[in-house]
């Protein structure tokens, strides 16, 4: 993820800024921070676009679960009104209809599941970073700030 290029090559920077001395302080030039600044707002309209492609995703996923239970289901039932000319075999047929139509709810269940933990698994992922983000780029502004006080 370029974001985390980004937030890395700052962290970078912080870290090898000269240190005031006594102090838990470092220097860094207002124009370097401000390009990092400038390269993290560039690079956050792509992270959210992979998040919204995300979303779609799995909104696509449980549509298409959905539309092989109804399948399924129609296909159970279809083998059911074809073998209910007798009694025993419409009783075994309409069990077997009904294993198929539970088969179908439980698969199309634990797709929608998935897909469910999946987006949630990488939508958390992505708050995360922004979160850090978000941390890191205050903490910068809040040192400047200090900075251009004393």
């Amino acid at each position: 993820m370029e974001l985390l290029n980004v937030l890395n090559d700052l962290e970078e920077l912080v870290e090898e800024a000269t240190k005031i001395p006594m102090t838990n302080k470092v220097v860094i030039d207002a124009d370097d921070l401000l390009d990092y600044v400038d390269r993290i707002r560039s690079v956050l309209p792509e992270e959210i676009k992979q998040a919204k492609w995300i979303v779609n995703e799995h909104q696509k996923i449980i549509d298409d679960a959905e539309i092989e239970a109804k399948r399924i289901v129609e296909e159970g039932q279809n083998q059911v009104s074809k073998i209910a000319e007798e009694t025993e075999v419409v009783k075994q047929a309409q069990a077997h209809a009904e294993d198929i139509i539970n088969q179908a709810k439980q698969v199309a269940n634990e797709i929608r599941n998935g897909a469910n933990e999946y987006a949630d698994d990488l939508l958390e992922s992505l708050q995360k970073t922004l979160e850090k983000t978000l941390g890191e780029v205050a903490r910068g502004r809040d040192e400047l700030s200090s900075t251009k006080k004393k």
